[in-house]
């Protein structure tokens, strides 16, 4: 244990955001750092419990108090050791994951949880920094050769942990960069890509191939696929976004979250001056209450945006748990995110009946009524439809599962009643020696699931075409997050 009474004298705290009105002029993390004092005070909040319940509520399995101790201790370069040991890309976790764990922190029972997150990414920049990370190459070659299709964190910890147990992978991505939703959905001010780059350089080092713009099912044949490899896992994500079929749809203006959040992110990697989609001067709209939404709304606060308005059809969440939400789940709260802190508004229990649009074709506003939850379904509440002015409304609702068509289709994998792929316990699929990770197969979920999946489906591949057993699997396919 750290303090023996850190959790009792310490309060918590976390790391300041930057001015607002600074922020919003930029693209850089909103984080201010936090002082070497400050977080191993933070990291002696630990208990180092018993029953260590932040382990259920990680699905990586993160040694937690074994790092929070080391922390507090000073030897940097374990904790490091002890971070990795269970997580290939604890700087993505550690800027992007809700904290699961911390929901399941035992100090949050009566109190404030322990900062995990700040710890871990707290963490990981001192390895950075340091050099403490590098190219872990294999001990000897399998001959083997895998095909990852996708390069999001599932994709991406599959291929890292096969690499290094010795078989040659190679990533095959369709857009123009690796890294999926890391590269194009995440925008910069939640996760600067020298991140991202810095961990592609590490897999370069080990052996990982990387291949962009290539469209497996079209540019490579599920035949060639199967010919040149001795397994594949799939790994390309939900990406079916749920739509909104109401009169006005086809109007200019309506777009998916994901064909906006893509351009503002190629343009902070120089590929264009400015991006098509642009919320610059505009009433914007972003339906969907989501964490893809919060992005769209950050993103359009740094482009100028007259307004921001967010729509949620679920009733606005408490402020603190309710008997549904008994820790150690996650619980269903309100939440202000970094991009909520920079304006806008967000108005719950509402529904969109219709987009609106001028003579020539281009969205004006859009009509919503108050809602509220009758058996089940959404009831509009009669009196209370009014119109509010957007000349972009932003679709952030979620997603629906993969793309079918295509490589789907053609491997002729079988689908569960959500309409993800199905697999067995070792991730493989209906099809043998065809793996699956990640939202394809789960479902859409958080990047701490993803990468957890990656490792799992590594380690299945690895059984296959070896018969070892030799890499962690965190989790199966059938376990169901607390979060």
């Amino acid at each position: 244990m750290a303090d023996p009474k850190g959790f009792l004298t310490t309060p918590r705290e976390t790391p300041q955001r930057r001015p607002v009105d600074v922020r919003i002029k930029d693209w850089r993390e909103v984080y201010q750092e936090f002082e070497q004092r400050k977080l191993t005070e933070q990291a002696g909040r630990c208990m180092d419990c018993g029953i260590p319940f932040c382990h259920q509520g990680c699905p990586l399995g993160n040694l937690i108090p074994e790092w929070n101790d080391l922390v507090w201790r000073q030897d940097w370069r374990e904790a490091a050791e002890r971070l990795h040991a269970t997580n290939n890309f604890p700087e993505f976790t550690g800027t992007l994951c809700p904290a699961p764990c911390e929901a399941a922190c035992v100090v949050g029972i009566n109190a404030d949880p322990v900062t995990i997150k700040q710890v871990e990414i707290e963490i990981v920049d001192r390895a950075w920094d340091e050099g403490w990370v590098g190219p872990e190459l294999p001990r000897a070659r399998t001959g083997k050769k895998v095909a990852v299709i996708g390069s999001g964190p599932a994709g991406l910890a599959a291929a890292q942990q096969l690499t290094r147990v010795g078989h040659a992978v190679v990533v095959y991505e369709r857009a123009d960069r690796i890294g999926g939703l890391l590269r194009y959905g995440i925008p910069e001010f939640k996760m600067e890509k020298r991140r991202l780059e810095r961990r592609l350089g590490q897999m370069r080092a080990e052996g990982t191939e990387f291949r962009t713009g290539v469209n497996v099912g079209v540019d490579v044949t599920v035949e060639q696929l199967r010919a040149e490899y001795d397994a594949v896992v799939l790994a390309g994500g939900s990406t079916k976004a749920r739509d909104l079929p109401i009169p006005g749809r086809e109007l200019d203006g309506v777009h998916q979250a994901m064909e906006y959040l893509p351009l503002a992110n190629k343009v902070q990697e120089g590929d264009l001056a400015d991006p098509p989609i642009h919320a610059g001067g505009k009433d914007v709209v972003i339906i969907g209450g989501g964490d893809t939404g919060a992005d769209c709304l950050g993103t359009a606060h740094r482009q100028g945006a007259k307004s921001v308005t967010q729509l949620e059809i679920m009733p606005m969440p408490p402020a603190s748990r309710s008997e549904q939400h008994p820790w150690p789940t996650y619980p269903m709260v309100y939440r202000v995110s970094s991009a909520h802190e920079e304006g806008g508004e967000r108005l719950f229990s509402v529904n969109t009946e219709e987009f609106l649009g001028d003579e020539n074709g281009r969205l004006r506003a859009l009509r919503l009524v108050e809602v509220r939850r009758e058996d089940g379904r959404f009831v509009p509440v009669a009196g209370t439809e009014r119109e509010i002015p957007a000349q972009l409304v932003l679709l952030a609702m979620g997603f629906v599962g993969p793309e079918r068509e295509g490589l789907l289709d053609e491997l002729g994998v079988e689908l569960d009643e959500r309409g993800n792929v199905a697999r067995d316990a070792d991730f493989m699929t209906s099809v043998d020696g065809v793996f699956t990770a990640g939202d394809m197969g789960r479902g859409q979920s958080l990047i701490v699931w993803a990468i957890s999946e990656g490792r799992s489906a590594a380690a299945g591949v690895d059984r296959y075409l070896t018969g070892r057993d030799v890499l962690p699997a965190p989790i199966a396919p059938t376990d169901r997050p607390i979060a």
